[in-house]
């Protein structure tokens, strides 16, 4: 039975990623211009066959027959940055995830347009409406009498073999005549070119070992190292009886589920059951100086309790500021953990209790308003997801556990194996919580997250990975 839904819900969220996917091409679409729209059908060529880019009238065709060639997909659209960052258009980088730096990052590892196919692309951009007047009565008598743009000018060239990756003396000649500024272009292309073909015993720029060295700096830019000794501790604060509050049937249910998840990442997971305030100074203190921190990728700290906004409530009682959980393991304070991403998941309410259905009990106390921001510590590599928003409860079913750690842990089952960063991981975490109602329709829930992270936080896929689906 649960096999089936799992099947059913993953179905339906690879439909949802394929339209949101679309939508963003669409939204992309509609932010470029003609211009555009023939730039991008030039640095195409050689991806797209000439047919088919011959019946491409907009952005959105050219976005199909790429995908159709599987050159971009909702897993990877790293060839459309590219092509947006080389016309230019940085700011539709956000659409698909990207940012300017991370792009150009990324671009001597995994960029696909050819040293020439830029070089063209840079030298029509360089040319001005009298440059091409001049170019077009130069090559008179080897070009048709028809309008053209510089665009369309080096691609007829290039058609009809008048140049090519290894002959670039027609351009030069040209250039030289009218727009010698722009020669140093086919210089450096040359230059670059005579670099990659030298042959075997001659002086390498980079050695292999250099490649390799470059290959990791690179990666460790974007995403955080994930390849230490062990993949690190997973802490799970699981409180169900307490002196003073209410108890909190089906918490075991979460730290069961919780244990079970992080262990199948790689994680080392600790459980303790109702901690009073005594023990958790002493749980903080053996994790702050452990020093098994110092081989491992991560640190994941869980809380399950009741609790006030900013802060949670130890089972004898006592309120403790979340900032002051999380303030044991900066770099100061835990050089083990120095660079490395530190993950805080509260399931306790942040607001004021409500009347609640039979089945359905909230984790909250009395309210205070605060900013989120202030229960996570200033300093990077930090990310603190909250079951709920400011000023408002979470809730907990009595048998099957709560909505946000239930979601959480089923949504790193699907995503993680499908290499989802874990704030995308969280998104999708949002929109299921978000969507769940109580028994009579009337209780709702959103979850919160907030980061310090500096880098993509993406889990090495577990070599068991089909076992918990």
């Amino acid at each position: 039975m649960a096999t089936s839904q799992d099947q059913s819900l993953g179905s339906s969220s690879d439909e949802n990623c394929q339209l949101r996917f679309r939508e963003k091409l669409l939204a992309i679409d509609l932010e470029l211009k003609v211009q555009d729209v023939e730039s991008l059908k030039f640095l195409c060529i050689g991806f797209i066959p000439q047919n088919k880019m011959d019946k491409c009238r907009s952005a959105l065709h050219l976005f199909d027959y790429l995908m159709t060639g599987e050159m971009i997909s909702v897993k990877d659209p790293f060839f459309l940055a590219e092509l947006l960052y080389t016309i230019k258009q940085n700011y539709l980088l956000r659409h698909l995830g990207y940012t300017k730096k991370q792009v150009e990052c990324l671009l001597p590892i995994r960029g696909k347009l050819s040293p020439f196919r830029k070089l063209l692309y840079e030298l029509s951009e360089g040319i001005d409406e009298e440059n091409l007047k001049d170019i077009i009565f130069l090559l008179a008598d080897k070009i048709p009498k028809v309008s053209m743009s510089s665009l369309s000018l080096l691609a007829y060239l290039e058609k009809n073999t008048e140049i090519d990756e290894d002959n670039v003396i027609l351009l030069e000649k040209v250039f030289k005549k009218v727009a010698p500024f722009l020669l140093r272009k086919i210089e450096n292309y040359k230059r670059e070119k005579e670099t990659e073909s030298l042959p075997q015993g001659q002086e390498e720029i980079f050695t292999p070992s250099d490649i390799k060295r470059f290959h990791g700096a690179l990666t460790e830019t974007i995403m955080y190292r994930m390849d230490r000794k062990h993949r690190g501790h997973c802490i799970i604060i699981n409180n169900h009886r307490f002196t003073s509050l209410k108890d909190r049937p089906g918490t075991h249910r979460d730290a069961e589920c919780l244990k079970l998840v992080f262990e199948w990442l790689g994680f080392t997971a600790h459980k303790y059951d109702d901690v009073t305030k005594g023990v958790m100074d002493k749980i903080l203190q053996e994790y702050k100086s452990h020093p098994g921190h110092a081989d491992g990728d991560c640190f994941v700290f869980c809380i399950l309790t009741h609790g006030e906004f900013g802060a949670v409530y130890s089972s004898d009682g006592v309120l403790i500021p979340i900032r002051s959980i999380m303030r044991h393991f900066t770099a100061q304070q835990c050089p083990g953990l120095a660079h490395k991403p530190k993950l805080f998941f509260i399931q306790a309410c942040q607001g004021p209790e409500v009347q609640n259905s039979v089945l359905t009990e909230a984790d909250a106390q009395n309210s205070k308003h605060l900013s989120l921001i202030d229960s996570v510590p200033t300093e990077a590599d930090f990310l603190l997801g909250l079951a709920t928003v400011p000023g408002y409860m979470s809730f907990r079913h009595i048998r099957d556990g709560s909505w946000y750690i239930q979601s959480l842990c089923s949504h790193l089952k699907k995503l993680v194996p499908r290499q989802e960063d874990i704030l995308s991981i969280l998104t999708a975490v949002n929109n299921d919580v978000s969507q769940q109602v109580n028994s009579d329709g009337t209780l709702r829930q959103m979850p919160q997250p907030a980061f310090t992270l500096r880098r993509k936080l993406v889990f090495p896929v577990p070599q068991n990975a089909l076992l918990l689906l």
